[in-house]
Parts: structure tokens; sequence; C-alpha cells
């Protein structure tokens, strides 16, 4: 996984290009109608049920833009909110807080809504020893948050990008001619270029898996689209020589099903990419 200092790096990136983006030459709204003078104070209102995520982001959000706004916290991160709750006011200039108003809520909109399905999949499976994985199946730009909002909820993150764990695919097994080969020519990979990563391969059924075996050396198995009953067999053959993960078109009816065939961790995309945002406002007071 990346380090606390390249994740904090990417939070920064964010920031810096979602103002670039919002704000441009400036907020001429504010500028036009509001004196540089004016202080003001305003509320964050929950106006939905679940899981709150990006409070912390929103403060790092408000420093951005002014480092004399001052944020007072009612509700944090990974707590449950309800209709009319207060997550914190924000108090400093009036043109300011108007800056940073829409990249707050469109960021903790959006991370609450993720924090909130993760959480959903973590109670189903309570009581198992399976842990829910996120995927790269994320927005374009904002994978940083989306993926902190995942672990607000509860959940655990798979690897953050191409460059931080190997994962061979169907893809890069048939174009590389084969699993033993594909696992053979990355393990020679990494000798060759000091790399130190952690290798998961994709299973389509247990002839493969076998092969994977063999192979050894894997880290994960990924099982792909495997029934009940397969994974079953595939848990029991790979036993403790990998880690299990099962993925493919898992959902809320069955996620506990696939639990309970003994896997490790369940891989879901859709909680970052089927997620409808928690609605929240910025309320002047």
């Amino acid at each position: 996984m990346i380090s606390e200092a390249q994740f904090q790096k990417e939070l920064e990136l964010i920031i810096s290009n979602a103002i670039r983006e919002d704000v441009g030459d400036g907020d001429h709204s504010s500028l036009a109608c509001i004196p540089a003078s004016a202080q003001g104070k305003a509320k964050l209102l929950v106006k939905d049920e679940g899981i709150i995520a990006g409070v912390e982001f929103a403060k790092m959000i408000f420093h951005y833009v002014d480092k004399d706004m001052k944020v007072e916290t009612f509700i944090n991160d990974g707590e449950r909110v309800k209709h009319g709750d207060i997550v914190f006011h924000v108090s400093g200039s009036s043109q300011s807080i108007l800056k940073a108003e829409r990249l707050v809520l469109n960021s903790m909109q959006r991370m609450s809504a993720i924090a909130t399905k993760t959480k959903m999949f973590v109670d189903l499976l309570e009581g198992t020893k399976t842990k829910i994985l996120d995927t790269r199946k994320t927005t374009p730009g904002i994978r940083a948050i989306e993926k902190w909002a995942v672990k607000i909820g509860g959940g655990e993150n798979h690897r953050f990008a191409l460059y931080d764990m190997i994962m061979l695919k169907d893809n890069h097994n048939d174009f590389a001619g084969g699993i033993p080969q594909a696992i053979a020519k990355t393990k020679q990979y990494l000798i060759d270029n000091n790399k130190d990563l952690k290798i998961i391969v994709e299973a389509r059924n247990l002839d493969e898996v076998q092969q994977i075996l063999d192979a050894g050396g894997v880290y994960r198995i990924l099982l792909d689209n495997f029934d009940y009953e397969t994974t079953k067999k595939a848990v029991a053959m790979i036993g403790n020589q990998s880690l299990t993960e099962s993925s493919g078109n898992i959902n809320e009816k069955t996620i506990r099903n696939y639990a309970e065939c003994g896997v490790n961790y369940i891989s879901s995309g859709a909680l970052t990419h089927s997620v409808y945002n928690m609605d929240l406002s910025l309320k002047a007071i």
C-alpha cells in the first residue's frame, strides 16, 4: 500500500485541482456582494441518514482555502447521523466559507455515501472471518478520498493503484501464455527490478486454482465469479497456502453466503461505483 506521506500528497492534489476547477480566477458571486472584511459562521446540516465521512477532509479544504478559518466539530468521521444533525460549525471570512462550500459538500456527500454502503456490507459480514475490500473502480482523480471513505465505513483498501501490488487477472494470464508463465515472469520481474510487491492471481475455475498453487509464492488467490459450492472447494484446496478473495457480482443478498464459504476477503466495486450521495447542506447561522 502507499505510504502515509503519499496519501497526504494525493489529498492535497485533489484539493488544489478541485479549487482550480471550481474557483478559477475568483468567486465573483461572493466578491461582487460580500465585503472582504465580512466574517461569518455556517453549520454542516444533515438531511439524510447513514455514516458521516469527510469531516477531516473538510477541515483540510477549509484550511487550504483560508488558514484562519476555524472548525468546531460535533460529530466525527464514522459516526451514524440522522436528519437534522449538525456535524460541525465553520467560522471565519464569509468569502472563504463560500469559496470552500461546494468542494466540502461534494466531497462529504460522496464520502458519506461510500462509508454508509461499506458499513452495511461490514454489518452483513458480522460473525464471519471475512473482510470487505474496495477495488480500483473509483472516480478518476478522487480515488484517495473514496478509499478513505471505505476505511471510515469499516472496510479495507485493496491495492491503491497499479504500482503498489501485482494483480494478475485473466487478461494478464492469457497474454502471458498461461498462469504458470505469468507467475514465473512476474517473480523474475520483481527480482530484476528489486521490488517487493505482493502477488494476487485471478482464477476462473478449480483447475486454475491448482495451477496457481503449483506455481507457489502467491499472496492471495482471487476466485472470480465462482458459485458457492465451487468457492467452498477452492477454499479447501487452498488451505493456508494463500489468502482467498471472492469477487464478481456479489451484492447485499449474496455476500453473507460467500463469506460462509470461508474466504478471507470479498471485494466489491459497488462500494465506490454504485452509491447515492448523502444529502448535506452548509447553512449560514
